[in-house]
């Protein structure tokens, strides 16, 4: 959560001058609104706190009890949500500054560690971020590290991945050897995924990723009500980035 609180933090106007109790409350619509929990304990928002490299006040719990009165907050079974009427005004503060939010310097960074054509594109994602196509920036991302897994396959362990290839009967998948990275194309994104880990090319853990954020790119990538915020698309590029394209060269 650490690169997505701090996103958040970056994006509020004059943050350096906000008491103790603005900055709980703002974590608090950071961890219900963008992060989607529940509800907020004061231990989550403690962490928050520290991720941000700030020092988290003592009287975290307080602030949070006090607030009901104070028709800041109300409480659930597992810790507290802001009242309606609270958290409107809170988002009209932080949706005033939603363009500068966009700019992110970290991805910027990413696109410094790679070259060639995956940099441009790299760059050309960036953009859509900045622009604030959100969910561009998610399925572009995501086409990124698709091809850079197939090139690595193609390149480093095409014998392996074409052995697991010839035992699958699933007729979705309409190829049954990898010639060129034209032929990936003929294997659906699961099943890629898949084969990829049962012929020890990726790891567990990375395949976990994988499809995880080929559930976000669904989402995405299809016309629906669900919310895509800023703070999702940089954990999504980041941990591709990160994860995939600079891990396996």
């Amino acid at each position: 959560m650490n690169i997505q609180v701090n996103t958040f933090y970056d994006s509020v106007e004059n943050v350096a001058n906000l008491g103790s109790r603005e900055l709980v409350a703002l974590f608090v619509y950071f961890l219900t609104e963008e992060s989607s929990e529940d509800a907020a304990t004061a231990k989550m928002v403690e962490d928050c706190f520290r991720d941000c490299s700030l020092t988290p006040p003592a009287r975290i719990a307080q602030y949070l009890s006090e607030g009901i009165g104070r028709k800041e907050y109300v409480k659930r079974d597992k810790g507290y949500r802001l009242h309606r009427h609270y958290a409107e005004k809170l988002a009209a503060q932080i949706g005033v500054l939603e363009i500068r939010r966009q700019s992110h310097p970290e991805l910027r960074k990413l696109g410094a560690r790679i070259s060639g054509s995956e940099k441009a594109f790299l760059i050309e994602t960036i953009d859509c971020f900045e622009a604030g196509a959100n969910r561009a920036t998610i399925i572009m991302c995501w086409i990124l590290a698709v091809d850079h897994l197939c090139e690595y396959v193609l390149v480093k362990h095409l014998a392996a991945f074409n052995a697991e290839l010839a035992k699958v009967t699933d007729k979705r998948v309409r190829v049954s050897q990898i010639k060129s990275k034209d032929d990936f194309s003929d294997i659906p994104e699961n099943k890629l995924i898949e084969l990829m880990r049962s012929s020890g090319i990726i790891s567990n853990d990375v395949r976990k990723i994988l499809e995880e954020k080929l559930g976000t790119r669904n989402s995405c990538a299809h016309p629906s009500g669900i919310a895509v915020k800023p703070s999702k698309v940089v954990e999504f590029v980041d941990d591709l980035i990160e994860n995939i394209v600079l891990k396996y060269n």
